[in-house]
């Protein structure tokens, strides 16, 4: 047994209230988490060459293309920032689930099943560790699209806000992530069935190009798509788009709905996984 998990059997066989005895729980499982991406430094690496190779194909391969098309009016480096945020942030989901199915493989959340821990640390607190690891991805990738030209024309408050919508976007489709790990208990066969849904979620939508030059058949799709009402709030934020307020509140229904529905769905996996 590691020090790390000597410290979480430490802290949650400690007298404490309930809620203290949560919330110790789950730090404990973060900081295991975020441990294991500074002794393992190509996990962290890898996730933050994806993102900046999608700024940087985009913006200098596709982007003149792009913004030539008919009916675009903004420069496409401030049209794509806001889809890369939201594409970081799903794309670095996608680890939740992966990492709770190296561990269910490895035997390490029978050993947290062991201990008398609260049922959702090890899930609040691995979705928690990636919402951090997605924290630090974004904030590279901001300065990255500021050295190829991207810039914020709104004030602090709409700035903060447009990330903290994109995180918690992002903590959203982690515990979709985790419930999916949980159900496929397979590394190789949980990253790619998570390919499978997300890219349709991400390249059918307007993250990268406008609703307008979508084909018709399509447009219908991701007028509804979450990825498209969560990048659209986000330009409202950053940019000072039209309908912002519509979009952000359609964005936080999904948020809020992907929530109830999967956190759930995957502690009742959690318990019943052996």
């Amino acid at each position: 047994m590691s020090a790390t998990d000597l410290e979480i059997q430490q802290l949650v066989i400690a007298p404490h209230n309930p809620v203290a005895t949560t919330i110790s729980d789950i730090l404990a499982v973060t900081r295991r988490n975020l441990l294991r991406y500074l002794r393992v430094p190509s996990l962290l690496v890898f996730s933050t060459i994806q993102p900046v190779m999608f700024v940087l194909l985009f913006r200098y391969v596709f982007g003149n293309a792009i913004q030539g098309a008919p009916g675009f009016r903004y420069p496409y480096v401030d049209y794509l920032m806001p889809g890369i945020f939201v594409q970081t942030v799903i794309f670095g989901s996608t680890q939740t689930g992966v990492g709770l199915a190296e561990d269910l493989t490895k035997g390490m959340v029978d050993r947290f099943r062991s201990l008398p821990m609260a049922r959702s640390a090890v899930l609040a607190g691995r979705t928690l560790s990636d919402t951090v690891r997605n924290t630090f991805v974004v904030l590279l990738m901001t300065i990255v699209g500021y050295l190829v030209g991207f810039r914020i024309h709104t004030s602090v408050v709409p700035a903060v806000s447009g990330v903290v919508l994109a995180l918690s976007f992002g903590l959203a489709f982690s515990w979709i992530s985790a419930w999916m790990g949980l159900s496929v208990r397979d590394v190789e066969s949980t990253q790619a069935a998570s390919f499978v849904w997300i890219f349709p979620l991400v390249f059918a939508s307007t993250a990268f190009v406008p609703l307008a030059n979508l084909p018709g058949w399509l447009q219908a799709w991701a007028k509804v798509n979450p990825v498209s009402v969560t990048v659209d709030s986000l330009r409202g934020l950053l940019e000072g788009w039209p309908s912002q307020t519509y979009h952000l509140g359609v964005s936080l229904v999904w948020v809020v709905g992907i929530l109830v529905v999967f956190v759930p769905l995957s502690v009742s996996k959690y318990r019943r996984s052996v």
